[in-house]
């Protein structure tokens, strides 16, 4: 889908990252506030019913952000299966221009991701313009790396980067599995009966 995190011309907002309140999605008085701004910000059309297929089945995975009573930033996520893993998708990201640069979009993401983590999710996946260098330095520093470029991806022609975002899976010391292959090895040699005739 799209990010709108892009650096902008639009004059900067003067206050202190202390002053950003982030909530998660709280029910349909914050639907409007996320159309509003995705409407505004990202090149892509979506209807409602998009917007609801996400913020419904997934809620603990859409963010707002607000400065006082403003909703400045938002994230919009889903996961799920898909062929054998089981994953998260980063749909939709936007901090109003004159909020960016101050490390919204990094924690919105960021508390999604967390989320997503824990739930089992064993990698992230998003798509994001190859133009808009804000958005690919971001998910840069968060780890993503780019898995494949989309030719014409969206409706203004513009190509995307899908960028994937795979989580670590828990080490395991070597002595470890060698000691829980050797007892494998006992369980099923002791397992064997002999018989005579």
């Amino acid at each position: 889908m799209d990010t709108g995190v892009s650096g902008g011309g639009d004059e900067k907002a003067e206050f202190d990252p202390s002053e950003i309140t982030y909530v998660s999605y709280g029910g349909e008085h914050h639907l409007p506030l996320i159309m509003n701004l995705v409407d505004q910000e990202l090149s892509e059309p979506y209807s409602i019913f998009t917007y609801r297929y996400f913020v419904y089945l997934w809620p603990q995975l859409s963010f707002l952000a607000f400065h006082k009573e403003k909703c400045v930033g938002t994230v919009v996520c889903k996961m799920g299966e898909h062929r054998s893993t089981y994953r998260g998708y980063i749909a939709m990201l936007v901090v109003v221009k004159p909020y960016r640069g101050k490390g919204i979009a990094t924690e919105l993401v960021s508390r999604s991701i967390r989320v997503m983590q824990e739930s089992g999710c064993e990698e992230v996946t998003l798509e994001a313009e190859v133009t808009n260098k804000g958005a690919l330095a971001l998910y840069g520093r968060l780890g993503f790396i780019r898995a494949k470029r989309l030719f014409r991806y969206y409706l203004n022609g513009v190509d995307a980067f899908r960028l994937k975002l795979l989580f670590p899976q828990p080490y395991i010391h070597p002595s470890l599995l060698m000691e829980a292959h050797e007892d494998s090895i006992r369980r099923s040699s002791s397992d064997t009966i002999e018989v005579s005739h």
